[in-house]
């Protein structure tokens, strides 16, 4: 029967390969040197730029963190490293654009800058929010709802990878029902992070609830993996979801 099934069933449908041409733009990342655990020197953040730009991106949104223990940042240290990029960037004639919003950590820190509209965003407004991995975030409706209230349109970054929800992926369709934006790390596919998120990450790929993809690039050596992984069927059935990426 198997033999039969083979000589006479319907084959699956050959998908092309994963473009990141046309993706176009990358929305997440950690490119401004020295300010997080991303890029520590402006020789490291022209080398993943140039990387980005030869695996077809046309543009990279960076995001530092804002956390309040670890990484302080303020809208004037991200800009002002920004600009000190692009300058860099002119002087050797590089062609990628290079825009910057920010990664917040999901805390009460958070709560100020949305009632005062000090949050960077990117896009037709909007705003990339990290969880702990390990701990569920408290009163994340009240938080989600405030935001969309001020305008704010939110993206939860690299859902697939909180330990918390590994295994299920109601919430994220719950929250995509409700208009909150899923965006899923590509590395989680290359297996790069374990074998549990990258089922996680095929699993939102698998019933289409993600709304933008990134790289979350803090190393050149990221970018080397993902380029090394595009292949894969996943990747491929990514290609297939009409991703916001795309508009922004």
């Amino acid at each position: 029967m198997g033999f039969l099934n083979r000589l006479f069933g319907k084959k699956e449908e050959e998908l092309p390969d994963f473009d990141l041409a046309r993706i176009k733009t990358d929305m997440h990342s950690h490119l401004i040197p020295g300010i997080d655990d991303g890029s520590q020197s402006m020789d490291e953040t022209i080398a993943m730029l140039a990387k980005f730009e030869s695996m077809g991106y046309s543009k990279v949104i960076t995001t530092p963190h804002i956390m309040s223990d670890s990484y302080p940042n303020t809208p004037e240290i991200i800009l002002n490293g920004l600009e000190k990029v692009r300058n860099e960037m002119k002087r050797l004639g590089m062609k990628i654009q290079l825009d910057a919003a920010a990664e917040y950590y999901f805390d009460e820190t958070l709560i100020p800058l949305i009632k005062n509209k000090e949050l960077l965003t990117f896009g037709d407004n909007y705003v990339l929010i990290e969880f702990g991995f390990h701990t569920p975030p408290q009163y994340v409706d009240k938080v989600f709802f405030d935001l969309k209230t001020m305008g704010y349109r939110v993206v939860v970054a690299h859902f697939e990878r909180y330990m918390y929800y590994l295994g299920n992926i109601d919430q994220a369709i719950e929250w995509r029902e409700k208009g909150i934006n899923i965006q899923l790390n590509l590395n989680s596919l290359s297996g790069n992070y374990g074998p549990a998120i990258k089922k996680q990450a095929e699993a939102l790929i698998d019933v289409q609830a993600i709304d933008f993809v990134g790289t979350d690039c803090h190393r050149i050596e990221h970018l080397m993996i993902l380029e090394e992984s595009m292949n894969s069927k996943y990747f491929k059935k990514l290609g297939q979801i009409p991703l916001k990426n795309t508009i922004i």
